[in-house]
């Protein structure tokens, strides 16, 4: 059996954050060949340009997390019908220098939970539009607009409702077949 580590970046900075209780049941819902790590984001300074010739050491450690997995899942709010500022300045971190963008060729997925009934669905749609521009091979399908209720998860990542662990538990296996098959046609660099 192949193993493979998927870094998670939560994209709330929030420690009660709904999708950081999200993120917990996709971790114990994963199939056995994935092993996630959460990738955080809290202490990365606003990316500037200035910094390219010599990034901070939260910045260079957050480089290498990403280079040290096979795969990257977001789980996102949206923040204003957007991905949070976080998130994005994550990205950017993790794109510059320019000619170094970590997420080049690296499976990727969205997911994100809401109290609104359509979920994260603009701030999915932005950063799969995000993603694209990074070159990063995304799980278009399945979709997961995960509409939050209070108890649906709980704080260890137990999901209560039936019908969303299993939907989630697909959602992770369709997943691994998605890194199985873009690791084959693009094989990580030695």
């Amino acid at each position: 059996m192949t193993k493979y580590k998927v870094g998670y970046l939560v994209g709330s900075l929030s420690s009660t954050s709904i999708n950081r209780l999200l993120a917990k049941a996709l971790v114990r819902l994963a199939p056995d060949e994935l092993e996630l790590v959460e990738i955080p984001i809290r202490d990365l300074p606003l990316y500037s340009q200035d910094y390219d010739e010599d990034y901070p050491p939260v910045a260079r450690a957050f480089k290498q997390a990403i280079a040290e997995v096979d795969a990257i899942l977001f789980v996102t709010p949206e923040y204003n019908r957007s991905i949070p500022g976080g998130l994005k300045n994550a990205i950017d971190w993790a794109t510059r220098p320019w000619g170094r963008n970590s997420f080049t060729r690296k499976p990727s997925a969205v997911i994100g939970t809401s109290p609104g009934s359509i979920g994260t669905a603009l701030a999915q749609a932005q950063l799969r539009n995000v993603m694209c521009f990074c070159n990063s091979p995304l799980l278009n399908t399945v979709e997961a607009y995960i509409q939050f209720q209070p108890g649906l998860i709980t704080e260890d990542g137990q999901v209560t409702n039936e019908k969303t662990e299993q939907f989630l538990s697909n959602y992770m296996k369709e997943f691994h077949t998605f890194i199985v098959r873009v690791l084959t046609v693009l094989p990580r660099e030695p």
